[in-house]
């Protein structure tokens, strides 16, 4: 995948098309802004070296976006304020996406830190939904889209007609909305808002990364693993099932998947997101720990 530039915003593709744990990242030239530092540290420190970078934005507050924030720790760096606490504590991090195992912990201390760089952080700014902002005379808005997380955020650069969308993705594998404050109808309502804007170019955070042709029907495909996955969940609630024995059908990932820390988890807390929504519609029903749909 290549870097691309439409006029002074670039795209910095990520390190293996920018798939988990990478992501692509925007710099906006002129501006010395860098949006979401985990695409390729050796290309993001050349960027500082010849390019210079004033200041850091954050889309959201997850690993995969923050993992060469080290690089730039001697710079300002914003992001929205809904977003921010999980950032000022490895504990609270962790707490952020549900982590209540143990062993999960554990285990994600160590990536978190050695992998991702986590250090505790607080910003020197927020960005607030509607803002516009002229870094380096690009003008740009702030588009408050939550969903993904509560604080996500895309950007909107509308003198060039690029859009950079985050973790909306419009990959195959779908949302994520697995957070303790992630929602489905959020993610639902944000997605429909990116999809009006007038873009000519859309840019996003993983995989395919740049599309130059409307998206068209990837949208609707992209929403549509929602409800592919709910009616999947449907199907299996014909019977009681527990929280494990749904987490053991493996809806979302298809099969089991190592490492099982990531994986497993993954599949828990994304199940347990449809199921909320599914019982406050008034479909499932949870008689002492055991899901069945009415």
């Amino acid at each position: 995948m290549e870097e691309k530039h439409f006029g002074p915003v670039w795209f910095i593709p990520g390190e293996n098309s920018g798939k988990y744990p990478f992501c692509h990242s925007i710099y906006l030239e002129h501006a010395g802004v860098l949006i979401d530092p985990a695409s390729d540290r050796k290309r993001l420190t050349q960027i500082r070296e010849d390019h210079g970078v004033t200041t850091v934005w954050l889309s959201h507050w997850h690993e995969d976006h923050l993992t060469h924030l080290d690089l730039f720790d001697d710079l300002p760096f914003s992001i929205a304020e809904t977003d921010a606490p999980p950032l000022s504590d490895l504990e609270l991090f962790m707490d952020s996406y549900g982590m209540d195992k143990e062993g999960e912990r554990e285990h994600w201390r160590v990536i978190l830190k050695e992998n991702f760089h986590f250090r505790p952080r607080k910003p020197s700014s927020f960005l607030c939904d509607g803002e516009i902002l002229h870094p380096g005379g690009t003008k740009t808005e702030v588009i408050a889209t939550p969903g993904h997380t509560p604080g996500h955020i895309s950007f909107w650069f509308e003198e060039v007609g690029v859009i950079f969308l985050g973790d909306y993705d419009l990959t195959r594998f779908g949302p994520w909305y697995g957070d303790v404050d992630s929602s489905i109808e959020e993610t639902i309502r944000s997605v429909k808002r990116l999809r009006d804007i007038p873009a000519k170019v859309w840019l996003t955070s993983h995989e395919t990364g740049i599309f130059e042709v409307s998206p068209g029907d990837l949208w609707d495909k992209y929403l549509g693993v929602i409800y592919e996955r709910e009616n999947k969940l449907l199907n299996l609630l014909e019977k009681p099932q527990t929280l494990e024995s749904i987490v053991g059908a493996w809806i979302i990932y298809g099969k089991p998947r190592e490492p099982k820390a990531f994986f497993e988890f993954g599949e828990r807390v994304l199940m347990k997101k449809h199921l909320e929504r599914l019982i406050n519609q008034g479909i499932v029903v949870n008689n002492n720990g055991k899901y069945k749909k009415l």
